[in-house]
C-alpha cells in the first residue's frame, strides 16, 4: 500500500490532477465530494503514506489504519474513473486491518506494549482475510463463465505476448488463446481458493498462483496488485510459518528478527475447555456476527446490479467491485461530442475528452451524464448559452461490431438519469449479432497486408456521418445485413445498398450511411492507405536502386533527387581512397 500511494494513487503527478483553478470535469461517486486545495491534497497524501508505513511497521497501529483508511476511501470515491478491482481490494483490506489485531507479532507496538507482544490473534481475524482473498479468486472465476470468456473473445490478442511463446511451440495462437489464456485463467480462478485452503493441495496452489501473478505483472499495468496477491497467499498457510522461517535463520540474524517462541495467550481469544475463564463474551459474539455478515455482503455485492440499475451499461455496474477482471475488452472507433447553443441554435463540436483527465467516461452512462452537466457549466464561459450536449460513441466489445453506446439524438444534459432505474437513452448491445464474430474474423483473414476493415452495426432510423481521408484513396463500403442509403454529401447523390452490395467511396469527402431497414444494418468499410502504400513502394524501389548503385550494376542515370550523393559514391568505386586532412 505504501508503494501504491506514489504510483496508482497519483502522488507523483498530483499537481497535474488537482492544480488550483484548473478547469476540469471530475466524476465523484457522491456529487458533493470535491478535491481539496492542492497544498491540502499533498498533506492528505502524506498522511495516507505515513499511515501505510505505520501499518507495515505496526507502529501506532490503530491510528495508522485510520490515517490510511480515511484518505484512501476519500480519493477512491472522488474519482470513479480510477476505479478498478485491485484499488477496491486495497480499500477493503485497509478496512479489515483497522479491525484486526495485526500488530501482535514483529511490530513496534509489541516492543512498547508487552501485553500485545507475541500474543495470540483471534481466529476470526484469519477467517476474514482468507475469505476476502477466496472471494476475489472464486467470484472472478464465476464471472469468467461468461460466454465471451469461454469462447476466447475477451483477451483475443493476449496470446501473442512473449510470455506465451513456450505454449505456441506446441499450440497455434488461436488454441493458445482459447486453452491457455481463457481456459487456464478460468480454471485457476475457480480452483485457487479451494486449493489454497487445504493442506494437501496448498503447495501445488502456491506454485500455480505464483506463476500466474508473476505473469500478470508482465502482461498488465496493474501496479502492486500481483505482488499483493502473492503476499496474501501466506494467509492460507499455518500461522506459525513466520516463526519457523525465522528459526532457520543464522543466530546473528535472529537477534533482529521477531521472536521464535510460542505465542502467549490473549484475552481477545476464546480457548474453549482448555483455558476458558467463562463463556463467550459479547465482543466475541459481535466479531463472529460481523465476520459472517461481511462475507455474505461480499458474496452479494458483485451480483447486486439489479438494485443500482443506473450504473448498468453493456456490462453490469461500475467496473471495480464485481471482480469481473479482464472479462470485457473494448475498442473505440469513433467518439463525437456535439453542442448546440440553446438560444441561437448554433452547432459546434468538441474534442473528445476536453476538460477531462480520463477516458473512462466513454463507457458509462452515469459518467456521460456527469460530463455533460460539467460541460453545460463550462461552455457559457466560451459564449455558448444554454448548451445542449450530444454524444455519439462507437465501441466494439469483445470483437463484436462497432455500434453506438447511447442515442446521439438525446440531449444528455436534460436527459433523465437515476442510480436506481435503467438509463432510457442507453442503446442495447446487439447480442443477436454475436455469432457474426467468426465470420468477421474469417473476412479479416482474407485481407492482404495493405487492406484494413471496420465492421459497423447501426440501428434503424440512425445514420453514420463519416469522412474519408485523402490518404485512403481506395475505400469501399459493403453491406453484410439489412439495407442502407449512402448519401454523398458534396455530390448531392444517394445510393441504396442491400445485403451483398457495395460501392466505392470518394476520398476527401463526407458521406452519410442511413439505416433504412426495419432491423439493424451491418456493413463494413474496406480501405487502403494509398499514400502509405505508394510511399512503401517508392521506398522499396529506392532501396533496390541503392543496392544496384553499391554493386555497380546500375546503368541508367540516377534520379536528380539522389544523383549528387550516390553518383559520387559510384564514381569512387575502385579508385583511390580520398585524402583525409
Amino acid at each position: 500500500m505504501a508503494l501504491d500511494v506514489p504510483q496508482e494513487r497519483g502522488l507523483g503527478h498530483l499537481d497535474q490532477r488537482f492544480l488550483d483553478g484548473l478547469e476540469v470535469c471530475r466524476f465523484p461517486l457522491l456529487p458533493f465530494l470535491q478535491p481539496l486545495p492542492l497544498d491540502w491534497m499533498y498533506l492528505l497524501y502524506a498522511i495516507m503514506f505515513l499511515g501505510a508505513l505505520g501499518i507495515m511497521a505496526g507502529c501506532c497501529y490503530r491510528l495508522s489504519c485510520a490515517a490510511f483508511l480515511g484518505p484512501y476511501w476519500y480519493l477512491l470515491l472522488l474519482d470513479k474513473t480510477s476505479w478498478n478491482n485491485h484499488s477496491y481490494l486495497y480499500g477493503l483490506l485497509a478496512f479489515q486491518l483497522a479491525l484486526l489485531g495485526a500488530d501482535r507479532y514483529g511490530s513496534l507496538d509489541g516492543l512498547l506494549r508487552p501485553q500485545k507482544r507475541n500474543a495470540h490473534v483471534p481466529l476470526w481475524n484469519y477467517t476474514l482475510l482468507r475469505a476476502q482473498i477466496f472471494i476475489v479468486y472464486f467470484i472472478a472465476g464465476l464471472k469468467k463463465l461468461d460466454a465471451d470468456w469461454v469462447g476466447g473473445y475477451s483477451m483475443g490478442s493476449l496470446a501473442r505476448h512473449w510470455l506465451f511463446a513456450p505454449f505456441r511451440l506446441v499450440l497455434s495462437e488461436e488454441m493458445t488463446s482459447l486453452l491457455v489464456v481463457h481456459g487456464g485463467g478460468l480454471v485457476l480462478d475457480l480452483s485457487a481458493g479451494f486449493l489454497l485452503f487445504f493442506d494437501a493441495t496448498r503447495p501445488l496452489a502456491l506454485l500455480f498462483v505464483t506463476y500466474f501473478h508473476c505473469m500478470n505483472s508482465q502482461l498488465f499495468s496493474i501496479g502492486m496488485f500481483p505482488y499483493t496477491m502473492l503476499a496474501s497467499s501466506g494467509l492460507f498457510c499455518h500461522p506459525s510459518w513466520p516463526r519457523r522461517l525465522c528459526a532457520r535463520c543464522p543466530p546473528w540474524l535472529r537477534r533482529v528478527l521477531p521472536s521464535t517462541q510460542s505465542p502467549r495467550p490473549s484475552p481477545d481469544c476464546h480457548y474453549g475447555k482448555r483455558g476458558a475463564r467463562g463463556g463467550l463474551r459479547p465482543r466475541q459474539h459481535l466479531a463472529a456476527a460481523f465476520t459472517l455478515l461481511y462475507v455474505l455482503e461480499q458474496l452479494f455485492l458483485p451480483y447486486s446490479h439489479f438494485i443500482t440499475q443506473g450504473y448498468n451499461n453493456w456490462t453490469n455496474g461500475l467496473y471495480g467491485y464485481s471482480w469481473d477482471m479482464m472479462v470485457h475488452s473494448r475498442f473505440h472507433q469513433h467518439v463525437k461530442i456535439t453542442y448546440r447553443d440553446g438560444l441561437t441554435g448554433e452547432v459546434g463540436y468538441l474534442k473528445p475528452g476536453v476538460f477531462t483527465q480520463s477516458r473512462r467516461w466513454k463507457d458509462h452512462a452515469d459518467m456521460l451524464k456527469q460530463y455533460s452537466t460539467c460541460l453545460s457549466r463550462l461552455l457559457p464561459r466560451y459564449n455558448v448559452s444554454q448548451p445542449q450536449i450530444y454524444f455519439d460513441v462507437w465501441v466494439s466489445i469483445n470483437d463484436r461490431f462497432q455500434q453506438r453506446l447511447v442515442d446521439p439524438r438525446v440531449d444528455v444534459v436534460r436527459a433523465p438519469w437515476s442510480p436506481w432505474s435503467p438509463t432510457p437513452w442507453l442503446l442495447p448491445l446487439l447480442l443477436e449479432l454475436s455469432p457474426w464474430r467468426e465470420r468477421l474474423q474469417e473476412l479479416e483473414s482474407r485481407l492482404d497486408g495493405h487492406t484494413d476493415a471496420v465492421f459497423i452495426a447501426d440501428f434503424p432510423g440512425l445514420h453514420l456521418e463519416n469522412f474519408v481521408s485523402e490518404d485512403l484513396g481506395n475505400t469501399s463500403l459493403r453491406v453484410l445485413r439489412g439495407e442502407v442509403l449512402v448519401e454523398l454529401v458534396e455530390q448531392h447523390r444517394n445510393r441504396s445498398l442491400r445485403e451483398g452490395e457495395g460501392m466505392q467511396l470518394p476520398a476527401g469527402q463526407y458521406h452519410k450511411v442511413h439505416t433504412v431497414s426495419p432491423e439493424p444494418s451491418c456493413y463494413m468499410y474496406l480501405y487502403v492507405n494509398t499514400t502509405a502504400l505508394a510511399l512503401e513502394r517508392n521506398l522499396t524501389r529506392l532501396q533496390e536502386l541503392r543496392e544496384r548503385v553499391r554493386n555497380g550494376t546500375e546503368k541508367e542515370p540516377l534520379p536528380p533527387s539522389c544523383g549528387p550523393s550516390w553518383g559520387n559514391r559510384r564514381r569512387r568505386k575502385g579508385g583511390r581512397r580520398p585524402i583525409r586532412w
